[in-house]
Formats: structure tokens, sequence, C-alpha cells
């Protein structure tokens, strides 16, 4: 009789178990505001930070362009002995001048591949004021001559 007991006892001990945990499982109203409120705590601190980064990969993505631009240049003087005049241009790297001088030794599949623009949309300006230098640079965010911080002119040359 005492064993019978136990075992009766035991299953209704382990189907209140059952049902107490069967009670607990799920998260109360209070408990999902608490875990919105961490994550709207959490999205506050990080945004502000990510927001601005997408400015500074444009320069830093132009200051790149503008190192690649100086070197797509060199290799053209190497081959030609000069760079592009002013009046050519970054056309020149792109397809082969037909404006004087005409460089001898142009390579067939040119310098770039397509004409390089910043990553605002405009084209980089380019210019050849002496013999053996040049001068490159992105006018910024704003598109015009000077500024300052993301309007400041990105500049590079030789």
């Amino acid at each position: 009789m005492r064993t019978l007991f136990r075992q009766f006892r035991d299953t209704v001990t382990a189907a209140a178990r059952r049902r107490k945990r069967a009670d607990d499982a799920g998260l109360t109203l209070v408990e999902m505001i608490v875990v919105l409120a961490i994550i709207a705590l959490v999205a506050a601190l990080i945004v502000p930070n990510v927001i601005g980064r997408p400015d500074q990969a444009r320069v830093t993505t132009a200051n790149t362009d503008l190192r690649t631009i100086g070197a797509a240049l060199k290799m053209y003087r190497l081959d030609n002995g000069d760079y592009p005049t002013t009046a050519q241009g970054l056309r020149a790297l792109v397809e082969k001048p037909t404006t004087p001088p005409i460089p001898s030794n142009w390579a067939p599949e040119g310098y770039l591949p397509q004409m390089p623009v910043d990553p605002w949309g405009n084209p980089y300006v380019y210019a050849a004021p002496a013999p053996g230098g040049f001068a490159l640079k992105s006018l910024g965010k704003d598109g015009a001559e000077g500024g300052e911080g993301l309007d400041a002119d990105i500049v590079a040359g030789r």
C-alpha cells in the first residue's frame, strides 16, 4: 500500500512540476518592454556614430581615386614622355588623344577603364601647369572651389 501511495504522490508531483514549468515558459509583457528598452538604448548610442561614416568613406574613396589616377598619369608619362596637356585632360587616360601633342606610345587598352568621377558624382579637376608636373583634385561635396570640412577640396599632385 505504501508503495502504491508513493507512486501516486510521485505522479501528482511530477505533473504539478510540468504544469509550473509550462506556466513559466513564456515572457511577460514587462520583460518584453525591458528588452525593447535595452535595444532602443543601444541603438541610440550606436546610430549617431554610424550615420557620419558615409561622408568619411567618400573622402577616403576620393583620396584613393586620386592616387589611382596619379599612378595612371605616371604610366602615361613613362609611355609618352610627358603628362597629358590640360586641354587633353583625363580623357587622355581613357582614349587616345587626337589633339597635339599626340602620344607616340599610347597603351592600346588605355590607362583607365572609364572617365573618373569623384564619389559625389563630379569630375576630377586636372591641370598640367608645367612640363613634368600635374595638379589633380576633387572639389569635395559642394563641387565648388575651396570650402571647409566635407566641402573642402581634396588635392593630389606632382
